[in-house]
Order: C-alpha cells, then sequence, then structure tokens
C-alpha cells in the first residue's frame, strides 16, 4: 500500500473529538434488547452524545445520510446534532448497551484531518482532547460490556463520582481504538523512527543513520514522520532531546555544558542556542525558573 492510499483509507474513518476541560458528562445508560422487526428510535437534535455498544445480533443505525451495520463488539458514537434513525429493522434479535453523555466543545472530522490538527508545536505535547473513533470494534468487547454493566448496577440517583468515572473508562477503551485504527505501514514505521531516536539520543543521527536502521529510503521515512508527529526526523530528534534537556536541568544540579553533552550536543554554545529558540528562555533562565 502507498502512502497516498494509507492516507485516503484512514480519511475514510471519522473521530470525535472532545475538547477538554471540561470532562464528558454522564446522564444515563442502559441495555436493550431488540426482537425481529424493531428498531432504534429516530431523533433529531437529541442534545446528548448517544453511543452504541452491540453485545450480540446486528443493529441498523444512519445519522446525516451515513448508514451502518453494528455487529457484536462494534460501538458507534451518534452526535447530540442532526438526525439518527434506523434505516433497517432488526432481522435477528440483538441486544446492546446505550450510553448517553453531554459535551460543549467537540467536532467530528476524517481521522488522518483530525491526526494533522491536533499535531503541537512539539510533538511532546499532551494532547488536549478526548478521541474518539466514530465508528469502531473492540477486539475484546468483554471489558467494556464489564463497565457497561457496572453502570446500570449503581444505583439511580447516587454514586455521581461512581458513574462518571466508569463512563472516562468506557470512553478511553474506545479512545484506544484510534491507534489501532491509525496502525499503517507508514504509521508503524514512525513509531519506530520515533524509538530508535528515544533510544540512540545521545548519539548523531542523521536520515541517513535511519535509513540504515531501519531499511526504508531516507525521503519515504521523513514522509512517514510528518505524517504521523508533523515534523521531521530531525526536529524530532532535536525536540526529544531538548525535553531530555529540561528534565535534566530541573532535576540534577549537572552544569549546562555536561547536560548538553548529556543530551547529545557537541558543542554548549549551540545547544543553549537551540534550546532558546524552542523554549523562548536560556537554559539558565528555564532552571532558574523552576528552581526558585
Amino acid at each position: 500500500m502507498t502512502l497516498k492510499n494509507e492516507v485516503n483509507s484512514l480519511n475514510e474513518e471519522l473521530v470525535v473529538a472532545l475538547q477538554t476541560p471540561p470532562l464528558p458528562y454522564y446522564w444515563e445508560s442502559g441495555r436493550s434488547t431488540f426482537r425481529v422487526g424493531d428498531r432504534h428510535p429516530n431523533r433529531r437534535n437529541f442534545g446528548l452524545f448517544d453511543v452504541l455498544l452491540v453485545v450480540n445480533g446486528e443493529l441498523h443505525i444512519g445519522e446525516n445520510g451515513t448508514e451502518w451495520t453494528l455487529g457484536t463488539g462494534d460501538a458507534l458514537v451518534l452526535l447530540p446534532e442532526g438526525e439518527h434513525y434506523s434505516f433497517r429493522p432488526c432481522e435477528q434479535e440483538t441486544t446492546f448497551y446505550w450510553v448517553h453523555f453531554e459535551h460543549v466543545n467537540w467536532h467530528q472530522s476524517p481521522l488522518i484531518e483530525e491526526s494533522e490538527a491536533v499535531i503541537p508545536l512539539s510533538p511532546f505535547d499532551k494532547p488536549k482532547s478526548i478521541r474518539i473513533p466514530k465508528k469502531s470494534t473492540i477486539l475484546s468487547p468483554q471489558l467494556a460490556f464489564d463497565l457497561m454493566q457496572k453502570l446500570l448496577e449503581l444505583p439511580v440517583g447516587d454514586s455521581f463520582w461512581e458513574k462518571q468515572q466508569l463512563l472516562f473508562r468506557f470512553l478511553a477503551t474506545l479512545e484506544n481504538g484510534i491507534s489501532d485504527m491509525a496502525k499503517t505501514p507508514a504509521a508503524r514505521l514512525a513509531e519506530n523512527v520515533a524509538v530508535f531516536i528515544q533510544q540512540h539520543y545521545q548519539e548523531e543521527i542523521t536520515n541517513e543513520t535511519l535509513s540504515s536502521a531501519l531499511h526504508f529510503h531516507p525521503s519515504y521515512i521523513v514522509r512517514c514522520m510528518k505524517m504521523k508527529y508533523g515534523v521531521t526526523p530531525v526536529h524530532y530528534l532535536l525536540q526529544f532531546r531538548i525535553e531530555r534537556a529540561k528534565q535534566l536541568l530541573v532535576s540534577t544540579e549537572w552544569s549546562i555544558d555536561r547536560i548538553a553533552a548529556e543530551v547529545g550536543f557537541q558543542y554548549s554554545p549551540y545547544f543553549s542556542t537551540c534550546f532558546k529558540r524552542s523554549v523562548g528562555i536560556s537554559p539558565l533562565q528555564f532552571r532558574k525558573k523552576y528552581l526558585n
């Protein structure tokens, strides 16, 4: 599969991104069993997210013109806006869990666009949103089933924090599917490059070094890194060294020269220049800021 085809396949996958804070707010949940001929209720501008998780059978759901047939272990996130509906009655007995939650700041987009949108200035910055696959198949769904069942067993009108925590754990289970969706050969290569850099950051690393170690053409490695992390391998290496230097500046009393050498810089002045360009202040100012 070429890089272009991988991008096209990722564009077919949708992601619902929940910007935090605040965190999603749990409303209610349940377990339903439909007989042959039953349909999921049609709703317009429901106002809440509706997540469906199929235990057995098949559920035929549409939203704003897009339709899905959900089987065992499939989950679908229906949006609070627009219309969702049943496009076909159940053809076999179907059991599924559902959970409703509220969240204010959100958007839905193709996986590849969402991946590019959340790339921060530094590939080591922590994301500030919960990213859930629009539709996903949980390979080992029993954990998700157990979480939903625990939600149902909590007393109505009580156990607020327990319900919130179970919702977060359930959403985290769905969010973990994002990485599985993005595990194309290009994404796996980029992850291998990142691991290699983190293991050898103290050494001299060039695109040719990576090509020799991983057996791919340098230009392909660069494209894969930019697709996955938004930066070239050289920039990733530089940022990793800077992040490691930050840790050493606040956790040791080592000199700037020693820290520069420890993180892979041959010349201390060049390290200071790169650090200030990235962080906005010199290494010494950074140390004083966090130690005073």
